[in-house]
């Protein structure tokens, strides 16, 4: 359900209305009876997801057996989703604009970190090697922060809009900087643990940024689509700053975005990340 979830909202950032999808399913033999599990459980998700944004699923195809020395990869359902922009003039696009925007998190009230947040995150198998946990989608919410933005965009309220996934909210943040060559300045009262905070993958949030003269409109659709919000910063210098926990220039965030490979492959000539 993440999955269509987390491929609905790329389209609904872009202001379009997701209305199809397809897939494309990945597991191990399905002869064994924990990857048959896997495999009908998968397909139970993406049903009821694709009913509850009424998006049906048009397209797909399924490869399985797929195994090294009798170990399964990780159940892997890949799902692509299309969208509808009536008026292409009011298409949104990820980075920053104007030096001065207010930075908004459609899908959030507060900056907590919950270590449950971690679970199954690029950060906790990055950081610490590990594939754990048990990721949770509120459909409730995720539709209506997808609903709030959407409409947002209609409006033409929105100076960018960018889901937030995988690496969570400061890599969302640091993917805007990167796409508009501009800095952020994070503000606001941050508690729990850092790290789930600013890595881990709750669902649910689109990160805009708005001109602060369109805000009240903005809290107004928010209120009327129920989806939760929260001012939590403004746009605007060479960095992206989190006080107290991040200050990387974003020609910085640049270059590790751009030579990650190079880094793997060439220890020798990386870039640093802070």
């Amino acid at each position: 359900m993440i999955s269509v979830a987390e491929a609905c909202r790329n389209v609904s950032a872009m202001g379009a209305e997701p209305v199809a999808l397809t897939n494309c399913l990945n597991f191990g033999n399905p002869e064994r009876s924990d990857v048959y599990y896997q495999l009908e459980k998968c397909v139970q998700g993406l049903a009821r997801a694709s009913e509850i944004f009424d998006a049906p699923i048009i397209s797909g195809n399924v490869s399985l057996y797929n195994e090294t020395r009798g170990t399964a990869i990780y159940p892997t359902p890949i799902i692509g989703a299309l969208g509808i922009l009536d008026d292409v003039t009011t298409y949104v696009t990820p980075g920053f604009k104007e030096v001065g925007d207010l930075i908004v998190l459609i899908g959030s009230e507060k900056l907590h970190g919950n270590i449950e947040s971690i679970g199954g995150s690029e950060y906790l198998e990055a950081i610490h090697g590990l594939v754990a946990g048990q990721p949770t989608l509120q459909i409730n919410l995720e539709i209506s922060t997808q609903r709030a933005c959407i409409e947002a965009s209609k409006r033409r309220l929105l100076s960018s809009a960018h889901d937030c996934s995988d690496g969570g909210l400061a890599v969302a943040i640091s993917e805007s900087c990167i796409a508009g060559n501009m800095g952020a300045n994070i503000y606001g009262t941050v508690s729990g643990r850092w790290d789930a905070l600013l890595f881990g993958e709750d669902q649910s949030r689109i990160l805009v940024s708005i001109n602060p003269i369109n805000l009240p409109r903005l809290e107004e659709i928010c209120r009327e689509s129920g989806a939760m919000w929260m001012l939590i910063g403004t746009t605007g210098g060479t960095s992206m700053i989190v006080p107290g926990l991040i200050e990387i220039p974003v020609d910085d965030l640049y270059s590790a975005w751009t030579k990650g490979i190079n880094k793997v492959s060439d220890p020798s000539g990386s870039v640093p990340l802070a």
